[in-house]
């Protein structure tokens, strides 16, 4: 099968497409027959082995451990497991796998959820990541309630096209995006209920407090983020851009576990892992119900993978790129 391989560190040069064995699927296994994978930051900080703590969490230390890229994934059943029941070849899927840069990717089969009928391949590939993301910070981290200010900062990228959706239809609070010029209509279309410019206005000077920040950007000191913030509010700092290549914004999150016990307001900064199938359900619901419209910014074959990560590292992505197979 086709696959986009690296075999060291490096620049989106490393991306390589190649024939490689099709895997085969275990017994708790999906074998999918991949019809669409979403590209998300983590495709960069496993390409490049940055930040290099990373190397040292199981990535692979010299080389990566996992030669083929991609989490976010869409396609079809083409095999299951002896002790997988939930699912059968030719079920249309959307969840995460190691790998889904390729035409065929296995995956457990609770990272899995049904796709929805009315979704295309591509919608349900933008999901998974960045939509569980979005879910997981508000809800879980955040506390989210019916009418609190909410601030998104990021509010045109992966995550934060989701955070402005879920906020607002389904969580019914006061949405703020933050964003550049560029995104602020569609941040508006979305529905947030204000836009801020932040190349004309910095949010962090105005007499505004927030009950709950949601901070995708990851390059504003704590201490900015702190004044947008009401005296018992909550700041969830959501990935680490930033910092260079040994810390890559982890300072930050490090910085706010540290001072969160000592002050009264609640600083957040969660290790978000893959959503499984009891998470992925109600993102599908959403999906198919029309709360949440993935944003996908333009979509790329299979064998252009490398220019989707070059697209990704100029920085203004409106959504999600996807990879179509």
């Amino acid at each position: 099968m086709k696959a986009i391989v690296q075999d060291v560190y490096g620049p989106a040069d490393v991306l390589q497409l190649r024939d490689i064995d099709k895997p085969a699927p275990g017994d708790d296994d999906v074998l999918i027959r991949v019809r669409a994978a979403g590209v998300d930051p983590s495709v960069w900080h496993l390409m490049t082995g940055q930040p290099y703590p990373m190397r040292l969490m199981g990535f692979g230390l010299r080389t990566p451990r996992l030669r083929v890229r991609g989490w976010d994934v869409s396609g079809t059943v083409e095999a299951v497991g002896g002790n997988v029941t939930r699912f059968r070849p030719g079920d249309e899927v959307f969840g995460t796998c190691e790998g889904s840069f390729a035409e065929y990717a296995c995956t457990p089969a609770d990272r899995l959820a049904a796709k929805p009928p009315g979704a295309g391949f591509e919608q349900a590939a933008a999901v998974p990541i960045s939509g569980f993301t979005a879910l997981h910070s508000l809800r879980e981290e955040g506390r989210i309630q019916k009418g609190q200010r909410v601030l998104i900062i990021g509010a045109g990228g992966g995550v934060g096209t989701f955070a402005v959706q879920l906020a607002k239809a389904v969580f019914e609070a006061e949405v703020t995006g933050v964003c550049g010029k560029d995104k602020t209509e569609l941040v508006r279309s979305l529905g947030a209920d204000h836009v801020i410019d932040y190349t004309r206005d910095d949010f962090t000077t105005d007499s505004r407090r927030y009950d709950l920040v949601l901070d995708t950007a990851g390059n504003r000191p704590l201490s900015h983020l702190r004044r947008a913030l009401a005296p018992r509010g909550t700041l969830v700092l959501v990935g680490g851009e930033g910092g260079g290549r040994w810390f890559g914004g982890l300072h930050r999150s490090l910085g706010a576990l540290l001072l969160s016990p000592f002050i009264g307001q609640n600083l957040r900064a969660p290790f978000v892992k893959e959503p499984k199938e009891d998470v992925l359900q109600p993102l599908a619901d959403y999906l198919e119900s029309g709360r949440i419209t993935p944003v996908i910014d333009r979509t790329y074959p299979l064998s252009e993978a490398a220019d989707a990560v070059r697209h990704w590292e100029m920085g203004h992505t409106r959504g999600k790129l996807v990879l179509t197979v």
